[in-house]
Parts: C-alpha cells; structure tokens; sequence
C-alpha cells in the first residue's frame, strides 16, 4: 500500500479512495485514523482478487443498478457489496488476517 496525500485528487464528498496499489487521501490526519486505513486496505483485496480491473468494472456496474434501484447516490453508494464488507468490518484490525476470499460476496 502506498499513501497518496493531496486533497486536490479527490471530489468533495471523498475522504478518500483505493485505486491499487495507491490510498489517496484528502489530508494528512487520515493516515492515523486504524478504521479508516483498515476500510482502504480491505477495498485493496478486493481488487486484487478480483485481478483489478474487474473490480473496477464489478464495482461501477454494482453502483449503477443500486443507483437504478434506490434512487439516490449516497445509498447507492453505502450499498454496493465491496462498500458493505468494507463498512462492516473495518474496526476489525485482524480482519484481513481473517477474511476468506472474495468474502464480499457476503455482502451482494
């Protein structure tokens, strides 16, 4: 994982966001925030399980159904599987350790 600082490269409603290898973050403060960096590192194993591009695909496809169905970005968004297992376990400092493969799926 390789930490990317710089509040220029992201939109205003992200603090910040996984593109593998790289966490881009909005400011300097996210770095020691355990749940926050967790939640980044789990978004990064989904992509290399899924071989990254197809979780970029997997992901952008996800996000538009739920947008079709809930009609709202934000609930959208919180409800695409990758965001859910993220969500959910991300207080878990020893979930990666734990995880099994493609346990996202849990969370379709």
């Amino acid at each position: 994982m390789i930490l990317i600082v710089n509040k220029y490269l992201l939109g205003k409603s992200f603090k910040g966001v996984s593109l593998w290898p790289f966490v881009i973050l909005k400011n300097i403060e996210l770095k020691e925030d355990v749940n926050f960096i967790n939640h980044e590192k789990i978004h990064l194993r989904q992509q290399i399980e899924l071989l990254i591009i197809p979780f970029y695909i997997w992901y952008f496809t996800e996000y538009l159904f739920r947008l079709i169905y809930y009609k709202d970005r934000f609930l959208a968004y919180k409800n695409i599987s990758f965001e859910r297992e993220a969500y959910s376990q991300e207080m878990k400092e020893n979930y990666l350790h734990e995880r099994k493969f493609w346990a996202f799926l849990q969370f379709v």
